[in-house]
């Protein structure tokens, strides 16, 4: 038998959680090979209460790689259990992700973003950096939550 699924925090404010958050660490895959550095998402809640996500990251030629995609809130309860995609076609989302608010700053000062095989995991925060206290709880939650944290590699923000 196979590990249960993560566990989402209790509440979202999504008034707090919208706009910009550095990514500090993630699980490397495939979507973000092109991004070198200074890796950002910004969310911005719309009319219809579906969020805008835009992830931008400059690429290893120098340039600046947009990724614009949608977030659907799934579990309306928590709002904590998102579900998102990059995929456009024809007017349609296509490809919805899981974006699961694993882990939260009682302040937002920091996310930890997973989904629920484990897959796939973020580290975010409001700042470039987090301190050690931050880095202590981080790595608390993850290791409640199931996750490797020597899976993480932490991003780079040049000034």
């Amino acid at each position: 038998m196979g590990k249960s699924e993560p566990v989402t925090v209790e509440k979202v404010d999504i008034d707090k959680y919208i706009g910009v958050w550095y990514e500090i660490a993630k699980i490397p895959n495939r979507f973000q090979k092109k991004c070198s550095s200074n890796t950002i998402a910004e969310y911005r809640l719309r009319k219809d209460g579906r969020l805008d996500v835009i992830n931008r990251c400059d690429n290893k030629k120098g340039g600046v790689t947009i990724a614009k995609g949608v977030a659907k809130i799934v579990d309306k309860v928590t709002n904590s259990k998102l579900k998102v995609s990059f995929v456009r076609v024809l007017g349609l989302q296509l490809f919805w992700g899981d974006y699961w608010i694993l882990g939260l700053d009682k302040d937002y000062k920091y996310a930890v973003v997973g989904d629920s095989k484990r897959k796939y995991g973020w580290i975010l925060a409001r700042e470039k950096e987090l301190n050690g206290a931050q880095w202590s709880e981080i790595e608390r939650i993850l290791s409640k939550q199931g996750y490797n944290k020597d899976r993480f590699v932490k991003s780079n923000h040049s000034n």
